[in-house]
């Protein structure tokens, strides 16, 4: 992929992966957000509160496992020429999540923690997705694993767009970035609800096995500056 083309591609595929992730394992792993880890603390303090999940204190288990995957995600960044490689390992990660879904269904082994294990897994190929949006910031138009920032950018284009009658060509550009953004989330985030509520975890071999294949068909794209 080439620029700028390379940038609308790499944003909807990337927010579409993370929107999917996301919502399958709240969907399909007992409320627990794997892109947007923040929202973990929303749902622990709420079970607590309602003392109803002896198991809550484990959607804790994310932001350690998260932040490690972070940092591995710098290391793989600092150590390699090719600036999608963090990527490939985030597809190797989630296609193993995928993989192990179908085993422990096979072997009727479908039980709460193994559930978790796989999770957590998904937790942190997104972590490696979020060092890879810190690093090469250029390579995509916003943030791809949370849509506040991309949001408020929108509504900001849409007041400037308002108030000049639409001529702004900055932010005509700008929107339909978020747009992309935005939209490509919301579509991931549909179909990982039904992907959950069907099969469970194993559908995160799709995005898995995708974001493999484009790093393969991509992988000659290397770092001109690393940040």
């Amino acid at each position: 992929m080439e620029q700028p083309k390379s940038i609308w591609y790499i944003t909807l595929l990337l927010t579409t992966i993370a929107g999917f992730c996301d919502t399958l394992t709240f969907v399909a792993a007992d409320t627990l957000f794997s892109a947007h880890v923040t929202g973990n603390f929303i749902v622990f303090a709420y079970q607590v509160i309602n003392g109803n999940d002896i198991y809550a204190w484990i959607k804790l288990l994310t932001f350690p496992i998260f932040i490690i995957s972070v940092i591995i995600g710098g290391y793989i960044a600092s150590k390699s020429s090719l600036k999608y490689r963090i990527l490939f390992w985030e597809g190797c990660i989630l296609t193993l999540s995928g993989l192990l879904a179908v085993l422990f269904h096979y072997l009727k082994m479908d039980n709460l923690w193994t559930m978790y294990i796989i999770a957590m897994l998904i937790v942190f190929a997104m972590g490696l997705q979020n060092a890879f949006g810190k690093i090469f910031s250029k390579e995509t138009h916003g943030p791809t694993t949370m849509m506040t920032g991309n949001v408020t950018q929108a509504a900001l284009d849409i007041g400037t767009l308002l108030k000049s009658k639409f001529k702004d060509a900055n932010s005509q550009l700008s929107f339909k970035k978020q747009f992309v953004t935005i939209g490509g989330f919301l579509l991931g985030c549909f179909l990982g609800a039904i992907a959950g509520k069907k099969w469970g975890l194993i559908p995160v071999l799709v995005p898995g096995i995708f974001m493999i294949f484009c790093y393969l068909k991509n992988n000659h794209i290397k770092v001109e500056t690393k940040l």
